[in-house]
């Protein structure tokens, strides 16, 4: 599933993340990949607030591809995989994935890669990683 350098988040799936066939609407996979993003960030110690007010730079998606393998449904338990793959100049490419935990051997149920680029908050231009955050974000994964 995941080694342990890599970073999880667990969520559960609500009636709001289901679709009328009764399973996760397949765009909502990209939202639950945002958060477990998001945790990966904060876990390496940045908030995306702080890091826009005091470093002015923002993590925005420039590409992302997900494949699916099987529907999660109401009350699931999901694990959200977060893999660094690749960290360039001013981006990075993360491989992402979900897992149901809830009963029984982990089931993959979607995975996907997400390219992210590094952007000034002003202009919106790519901009370099900063090095701290570079070096974390390389310490952690």
């Amino acid at each position: 599933m995941s080694s342990e350098k890599d970073f999880s988040w667990t969520i559960r799936v609500y009636y709001e993340d289901t679709d009328a066939g009764g399973i996760v609407f397949y765009a909502n996979y990209l939202k639950f990949f945002e958060r477990a993003r998001t945790e990966w960030l904060r876990h390496a110690g940045f908030s995306q607030h702080v890091l826009a007010d005091t470093l002015g730079v923002l993590f925005v998606v420039k590409k992302t591809s997900v494949e699916y393998h099987a529907p999660a449904k109401l009350d699931d338990e999901l694990k959200l995989v977060v893999v660094v793959e690749r960290v360039g100049g001013a981006s990075m490419q993360v491989r992402q994935e979900a897992w149901r935990v809830n009963e029984g051997e982990p089931f993959l149920l979607a995975e996907g890669t997400v390219t992210l680029v590094c952007v000034n908050k002003e202009e919106f231009r790519p901009r370099a990683i900063p090095d701290d955050i570079r070096l974390k974000i390389n310490c952690i994964n």
